[in-house]
């Protein structure tokens, strides 16, 4: 319950939890050893920092070498940004493909194909996008087009710098094209829902402080694995609503070749990855609140999971490239939006 925590400890582990973007948080500190470091998306943190450990004993064990794991985390597009600016990331692991592909197209960072290099699209982990509302939803919060209704204060961080943010675009846009209405239409919703958001942040971590610590908005829409944390740290006055069709929020990985050639981490950095994979790894996961592809997993965890009705981004925007040509580059359909609101 909130009543639990005092205020200044409340303070505290929200203001860790939206720390600085390329915050370094290592698992150990050695004398001598393998580092790699983790750049990944804002709201990873906490899954990352168990996962390392669990990695790192398995690593010790099998081949008895000490390996250190550090993490940074922010928006996802900033934290590209940094790599590419020469942030020496031996792995990169995002909500969205994306967000690597950039690291091809900017520097050669990646291959062209390392989506190829693991299964599922080198994405071990999903997550979908749903609402959270304050306990009794008096707006009566049920799907996507409620959140364009007048009155209503919806949290929502910016798609521009955050695959949060963008992953919440294209499911509340995916949703409406799937039901059948127009491109503007959609359009149309997207308009209303954004004229009820009253501030963009810069990180689905800074979302969920908004919303839970400075207590603005009816409704915050992030990813499932999010909520459980607001309800740890804030108690029970908050409400999961999964909105009936949503996005299926894909969570892709690479090691970043040029670094780990450069640092002589490709063994451990890719070793790093494919235990993702593993069932460890995947159970890890799971206790997160992400959605495992290990079939056993899944089934273990099958009651915190609620089957929902989902699209992925290749199947309403034709791919990753495309919809962020057509709705976030600069003119794009999010920009239009915005500047109408202003």
């Amino acid at each position: 319950m909130i009543s639990s925590f005092s205020n200044r400890r409340r303070s505290l582990v929200l203001s860790a939890l939206a720390a600085p973007l390329t915050l370094a948080l290592p698992l150990s500190v050695q004398a001598a050893g393998i580092t790699l470091l983790n750049v990944s998306y804002d709201v990873s943190r906490e899954f990352y920092k168990d996962y390392n450990a669990v990695f790192a004993a398995h690593w010790k064990k099998t081949t008895g070498e000490d390996l250190t794991l550090n993490q940074s985390h922010g928006g996802s597009s900033r934290q590209a940004g940094s790599v590419i600016a020469g942030l020496a990331a031996d792995v990169i692991t995002m909500n969205q493909a994306i967000d690597i592909d950039i690291l091809a197209e900017r520097g050669g960072l990646v291959p062209a194909d390392w989506a190829r290099r693991l299964p599922n699209g080198s994405a071990p982990t999903t997550s979908v996008q749903i609402i959270l509302v304050r306990k009794g939803n008096l707006k009566n919060i049920r799907d996507w087009s409620d959140l364009g209704k007048p009155g209503v204060s919806v949290i929502i961080p910016n798609p521009k710098v955050t695959g949060n943010g963008r992953a919440t675009y294209l499911a509340a846009w995916g949703s409406a094209i799937k039901n059948g209405v127009s491109p503007d239409a959609a359009k149309a919703l997207m308009a209303r829902i954004f004229a009820n958001v009253p501030v963009l942040d810069g990180g689905g971590r800074a979302a969920t402080t908004t919303f839970a610590q400075r207590q603005l908005g009816d409704a915050l829409v992030t990813f499932e694995s999010e909520a459980p944390l607001i309800a740890r740290e804030f108690g029970s006055g908050f409400e999961v609503i999964y909105p009936t069709r949503t996005l299926l929020a894909e969570n892709p990985v690479s090691v970043v070749d040029k670094v780990v050639d450069k640092r002589g981490t490709r063994k451990q950095a890719e070793a790093y990855l494919q235990f993702l994979y593993s069932e460890a790894g995947q159970e890890v996961a799971a206790k997160h609140h992400l959605r495992p592809r290990h079939e056993k997993v899944m089934a273990k965890y099958a009651k915190v999971f609620p089957k929902v009705n989902t699209f992925t981004v290749d199947e309403v925007f034709g791919s990753w490239a495309k919809a962020q040509k057509d709705h976030f580059a600069d003119g794009g359909s999010y920009d239009q939006i915005i500047a109408n609101k202003r």
